[in-house]
């Protein structure tokens, strides 16, 4: 049936003729009109599932062609301890746990040594918990020990909810916290502590971290300077359908100002372990039929503004991930070597640049690998 829709989608009067709400004939006019917050609540509660999905995949084809992306990516968590308690988290320790841990510089550059000279990765993803005692030094000195063993690779490191953190804790600007770490050799942002925008769900989810705002301005300041980043939105909790739309709609209208964003990445909330499992507050992750939706429809909200939809498969799976490519998806993120924060909330999946050209492969799509800004380096 999807193959099938996904074929004659092409035709624009398909959604009307099968009963396609106002949006989504919208979305398939083809025209540069953007999709309103009116009409990403329509398609969030109203439109078939699966031309939701043909006219999302109908979009990628036009921006993206047959090539799905991923790049080899090996993440450092370089601390645990933090000093926010977001219910939605289950890597965070306090800091006087056996398992809570700090990495040195010298422990740092040793497992990029591996990752690098023995995984081949061509970017490191560093991020880590809201640690309450160090010093913008210490990231400085993490960053000119990276740079210096290998300059070559790409350093995409600290969200911006951390950067906001390391600001107000070092009592800096955010733009002369930015301004340090690239002069070290920071070159990139990764996109998490994004999570919804919304303060209505924001405050149920998150507690001791940045505001939406807060969040969305770092980005900007860092776009400003030079820095690009990813973005992205955790979904699957508490949140209501307007709140991703409102979500992917902030992003669409500050990467319209900055174009500093490099891919947006829906990330599914991952339960086991978190504080939202053991309250009850949520009993069970968001079935596969509603992360398919936030895909596409995010996809057509962005429209041609943002180009890049990511899939992460540490999150979906793998299967449910290959069939995210058919909505509206047209990249993988990457490897994710020695992923720690979804691994804490019972994700435990492996893979490898091969597995992920498999994957593209049986969904018969073109595997290519990325750098971290989207250039191809090699095809499968």
């Amino acid at each position: 049936m999807v193959v099938t829709l996904v074929q004659t989608i092409g035709d624009d009067s398909v959604a009307r003729a099968v009963g396609g709400t106002a949006a989504l004939e919208k979305a398939l006019a083809g025209k540069e009109e953007e999709l309103t917050y009116d009409d990403g609540v329509q398609l969030m509660n109203e439109e078939n599932l699966f031309l939701l999905g043909a006219a999302a995949d109908r979009l990628r084809r036009r921006l993206c062609g047959n090539t799905v992306t991923f790049v080899a990516s090996y993440y450092l968590n370089y601390t645990n301890v933090c000093a926010a308690s977001c219910p939605l988290c289950a890597f965070y320790r306090k800091g006087n746990e056996s398992d809570a841990y700090t990495l040195s510089t010298d422990q740092i550059v040793a497992r990029a040594k591996i990752a690098i000279e023995q995984l081949g990765a061509t970017e490191l993803h560093i991020v880590g918990g809201f640690h309450p005692k160090l010093g913008l030094d210490y990231y400085e000195k993490m960053m000119k020990a990276l740079k210096a063993a290998y300059p070559k690779v790409t350093i995409k490191a600290f969200t911006p909810a951390e950067i906001f953190f390391i600001a107000r804790l070092t009592k800096n600007s955010v733009k002369e916290v930015l301004l340090r770490l690239k002069s070290a050799g920071l070159d990139a942002l990764p996109g998490g502590g994004a999570e919804i925008f919304h303060p209505d769900t924001r405050r149920k989810i998150v507690i001791g971290k940045c505001s939406g705002d807060e969040w969305l301005d770092t980005a900007r300041q860092a776009h400003e300077l030079g820095l690009r980043s990813n973005c992205t939105m955790l979904f699957g909790h508490v949140e209501k359908p307007e709140h991703v739309v409102d979500h992917v709609i902030k992003i669409r209208e500050l990467h319209k100002k900055t174009g500093g964003f490099t891919t947006f990445i829906p990330l599914k909330f991952s339960l086991e372990n978190t504080e939202l499992e053991q309250k009850g507050l949520i009993t069970a992750e968001s079935p596969s039929t509603y992360d398919l939706r936030v895909i596409a429809v995010s996809r057509l909200l962005l429209g041609s503004v943002l180009k890049n939809v990511s899939v992460y498969w540490v999150a979906l799976g793998k299967k449910i991930a290959q069939v995210a490519l058919s909505y509206g998806g047209n990249d993988m993120v990457g490897t994710a070597y020695s992923e720690e924060i979804f691994k804490a909330a019972g994700k435990t999946s492996g893979t490898s640049l091969q597995e992920l050209a498999s994957m593209v492969r049986e969904i018969k799509r073109e595997p290519a690998q990325r750098d971290t800004f989207f250039n191809i380096i090699r095809r499968f």
